[in-house]
């Protein structure tokens, strides 16, 4: 397989960009539908309850509970096809991984907001929380902004069996989102491969 572009980002931040890491995508993606338990997840803001614009699930190894959006999340086992995607992702990029999410956009009416992948569990350290992320089904705007320097901003449109790794600083000075979209687009299926740490006592 090529190298991976790098594309860097601020000093001691950057990306790991590979377009076409799987070329058969929907195959993927369709036994992918059929083994997650893909459901719709709820939280309370301001004393309301709000659903998420999306599908998700949790899968990773039974140490990696993952705390997001104030909601403890206890891992749900790895699917036949998640823990291959995992092997092939652990193989090209050299890192290990514990979890999983899987984000499944619908339609563009779906999306993920702004954020950083930057709470304590993620590992290994400050210096380095690196987020895979996998792609299958249709393009999406993926965007990233600095947190302080807003003119620092930038897009791609990762699908198809794409992937991306998010390495070194990115999530302490950066926050990323796939917005919404009032075109026409088909399903997205996102995989977050992650390294959870236990909380310390």
């Amino acid at each position: 397989m090529a190298a991976p572009v790098r594309l860097d980002l601020c000093p001691g931040a950057w990306m790991d960009h590979w377009p076409g890491f799987l070329s058969d995508d929907e195959a993927w993606l369709a036994r992918l539908r059929d083994e997650l338990p893909l459901h719709a997840e709820t939280y309370r803001i301001a004393g309301r309850t709000v659903s998420a614009p999306r599908l998700v699930s949790w899968h990773g190894d039974p140490d990696a509970e993952y705390v997001y959006s104030g909601l403890a999340h206890r891992p749900a086992a790895w699917s036949p096809a998640l823990g291959e995607l995992r092997a092939l992702v652990e193989l090209e990029s050299g890192l290990a991984f514990n979890s999983a999410l899987a984000n499944f956009y619908r339609d563009g009416a779906d999306g993920m907001g702004w954020h950083a992948d930057a709470e304590p569990e993620v590992g290994p350290s400050p210096d380095d929380r690196w987020i895979a992320s996998l792609s299958l089904g249709a393009p999406r705007r993926f965007v990233l902004c600095h947190r302080r320097r807003r003119e620092d901003r930038r897009e791609l449109a990762p699908g198809h069996g794409a992937l991306l790794i998010m390495r070194g600083t990115t999530q302490t000075h950066y926050r990323h989102a796939a917005p919404r979209t009032a075109r026409p687009v088909g399903p997205r299926l996102n995989i977050t491969f992650r390294h959870i740490r236990s909380r310390a006592p």
